[in-house]
């Protein structure tokens, strides 16, 4: 699509660390369109001008996005070109900017991507998980309550799981993940990706949780947290689990016995005793 395009609006991918990982083609479109939609604009400024990009710049968050919408969607139908970014990586990827693009499509006006960095495929990218079926889940509740009952919901999933996470809530989310998902199951803390203090950071959940609980450096930066899905072996440990779990039953209590038989077997204690009372 040609530049000269008029009122169109551009999604643009933008670098998540490394100020050089943008393309050549987003510079062009965002040194050419009318203004640029920024989730922060003090925090892209410095990034635009690295890439003498001079363009007016205009402030569209998660706090104005309602009423910024409607004015920037008037500018595109009076034939302005926009382009949006977020503070770092691919729009509406827990980002603000859902509204903007579906007020525009809703009104007829083209929208087009141009790819770039994303926090989450790169993070697969190295993580050494499956990854020819995976779920984003964006941020966990920060609530431990409230988390805990989402990564329940999650916990059957066969496929890899991605989450985004704060600093200050990354050790404890690993813990509750630890606790719903089971000690063993594989996981990875992929930190700063593409910044100086890059980690990526592959360990079962319980030596994951444990390593970034004990360490105050791998609770700084923005975390990617990786978790395989439920696989063969977590099957083969349920069915062992359930074997156990109904010899111990004989003699038990339910709540023991299904605490025994996970301890013995390795299994889910929360699955067997839910098996039993269901």
């Amino acid at each position: 699509m040609s530049l000269e395009q008029t009122g169109c609006l551009w999604v643009v991918a933008t670098p998540i660390g490394h100020r050089d990982d943008i393309s050549a083609r987003a510079i062009e479109i965002l040194r050419h369109v009318t203004v640029i939609a920024a989730e922060d604009t003090r925090h892209s400024r410095p990034m635009l001008l690295q890439h003498n990009i001079d363009t007016p710049l205009i402030a569209l968050h998660e706090h104005n996005e309602r009423e910024v919408v409607a004015a920037i969607v008037r500018r595109l139908e009076q034939g302005e070109s926009v382009a949006l970014i977020s503070d770092a990586g691919t729009p509406l990827i827990s980002d603000p900017g859902f509204r903007l693009v579906r007020a525009a499509r809703e009104a007829g006006i083209r929208c087009v991507p141009v790819p770039g960095a994303c926090a989450a495929i790169a993070a697969l990218s190295v993580a050494g998980l499956p990854s020819d079926r995976f779920v984003f889940e964006g941020f966990l509740p920060p609530k431990s309550a409230a988390r805990r009952s989402r990564l329940e919901a999650l916990a059957g999933d066969l496929r890899t799981l991605i989450f985004y996470e704060s600093s200050h809530r990354v050790a404890e989310s690993l813990a509750d993940m630890q606790d719903v998902l089971g000690a063993e199951r594989e996981a990875v803390l992929a930190r700063e990706l593409t910044k100086l203090f890059e980690t990526v950071i592959g360990e079962p959940l319980a030596r994951l949780a444990a390593r970034v609980k004990e360490d105050p450096n791998q609770q700084r930066g923005e975390c990617v947290i990786l978790i395989a899905g439920r696989g063969e072996e977590a099957d083969e440990k349920l069915a062992e689990g359930q074997r156990v779990f109904a010899i111990l039953r004989e003699e038990l209590s339910p709540a023991k016995a299904a605490k025994l038989a996970a301890a013995i077997t390795g299994a889910s204690r929360k699955a067997l005793y839910e098996r039993d009372s269901g």
